[in-house]
């Protein structure tokens, strides 16, 4: 019941996190408070939204637990009113998103694994967990999806989820350090400049 609590709590704050992320990329498109909730609301729910689609949930999460509603459009408002004291909101919306990251990328693998998803399946669930409301944000906004960014992503993704995949049967802090570990390698990213290596083929051969 207490890693029942844990999952939930932190679930609850990675959906305030990836909904100020959502608000503060609407700031940056000067969006009225409605668009801020909006893009909050998209960016806090939609991976999640999708990983219960593909999972075959009874009920999507948020219809059921309205609380993640609420979450996305308080945190959004508060955005509202919190953006113009930033002095770089993109640099705020990349950690911010940074950190959405890493909790969701481990929190799509947990349920995929409380449904007995395969561990490929698992790790692919948490990747889309992650990176599926941020891209549809970017989208909409028309802006370039964080995660085609030059710096490394989507691998931050693939390792917070594979750590809890392989972890949770082993140790009980299997959880904070999946997220540990893909919080620590996108930030190393966007200090570091760190990016894999591109396909370097000329395009004409």
């Amino acid at each position: 019941m207490l890693m029942n609590d844990v999952i939930t709590g932190v679930d609850l704050l990675a959906t305030a996190v990836f909904a100020i992320s959502g608000a503060l990329a609407a700031a940056q498109g000067r969006h009225d408070v409605l668009g801020f909730i909006l893009f909050g609301t998209i960016t806090g729910i939609g991976g999640g939204t999708l990983r219960d689609l593909l999972l075959g949930v009874d009920s999507i999460f948020w219809f059921t637990r309205t609380e993640y509603l609420w979450i996305c459009m308080g945190a959004s408002v508060a955005t509202w009113f919190l953006a113009p004291l930033f002095d770089s909101i993109s640099k705020v919306l990349l950690w911010a998103d940074a950190v959405g990251l890493a909790l969701f990328s481990v929190l799509g693998a947990v349920k995929a694994v409380q449904f007995g998803a395969p561990p490929i399946v698992a790790v692919g669930m948490g990747v889309m967990t992650a990176t599926f409301g941020s891209m549809i944000r970017d989208t909409l906004l028309n802006k370039e999806p964080v995660l085609l960014g030059p710096e490394i992503y989507v691998t931050a993704a693939v390792l917070g989820a594979a750590a809890y995949t392989l972890l949770h049967s082993y140790t009980d802090w299997a959880l904070p350090i999946a997220i540990a570990l893909a919080f620590t390698l996108r930030a190393c990213a966007i200090v570091f400049d760190l990016r894999l290596p591109k396909y370097g083929k000329p395009a004409d051969e």
